[in-house]
């Protein structure tokens, strides 16, 4: 069947991603306002956001251009990751912090401090909207990465690239100065960075109404 990829994110990792899965696609962003949508728990907020940009970029979409009946399917890939940091206090209580996008260099140098030694939950969704036929389906993966302790003059070189203050929780796996302090993912490397390709493949096919 033939069809067209939009892809909804800004993201390197997942354009990177999708261009390995063997798509050509197009690139649209949301631009909406992720910190005015709020929820209790990761895995409910990165779905929430995922169809928030969903609805944004098919809105302007709508506004923009008129219906071809006759046009071959569109599918609007959209996406939403959060790093859930975790980490025992006097070996009594475990603390869990929702981690976005760092607002400052201030946190992003904090964010990835708090990381060494320690470990991290990464909580993602994906959905892939069919623009022809409305269908939308989605959901979220879950990977955990545990990291050896990262000296503080990397996390000094990290901040000052600047790159950190555009991913969830400040910190790229794949960055050559970070990925020598992974000790291991339990899950996929691809949920962590943002765009899981079997699940994703997996979504492309139901949207398609694919065997």
């Amino acid at each position: 069947m033939s069809f067209q990829i939009i892809l909804g994110s800004a993201s390197m990792a997942r354009r990177k991603i999708l261009a390995e899965m063997g798509y050509e696609f197009t690139i649209l962003t949301a631009d909406i306002d992720e910190k005015s949508i709020r929820m209790d728990k990761p895995e409910e907020l990165v779905m929430v956001l995922a169809e928030a940009k969903a609805d944004a970029i098919i809105s302007r979409l709508q506004s923009t251009s008129q219906p071809d009946e006759d046009a071959h399917a569109t599918l609007l890939i959209t996406a939403d990751t959060v790093k859930k940091h975790q980490r025992l206090f006097f070996l009594l209580v475990n603390f869990r912090i929702i981690r976005e996008k760092p607002s400052s260099k201030e946190e992003a140098w904090n964010f990835i401090k708090g990381y060494s030694g320690g470990q991290a939950a990464v909580i993602g969704s994906v959905f892939v909207t069919n623009l022809k036929t409305g269908k939308r389906k989605g959901g979220c993966c879950r990977a955990e990465v545990y990291f050896h302790v990262i000296p503080e003059e990397i996390i000094d070189s990290l901040i000052e690239e600047g790159i950190t203050l555009d991913v969830a929780g400040g910190l790229m796996l794949e960055h050559p100065l970070i990925s020598p302090f992974v000790e291991a993912v339990v899950g996929t490397t691809d949920t962590v960075m943002g765009l899981p390709k079997e699940f994703t493949e997996k979504l492309i096919h139901e949207a398609l109404q694919l065997p």
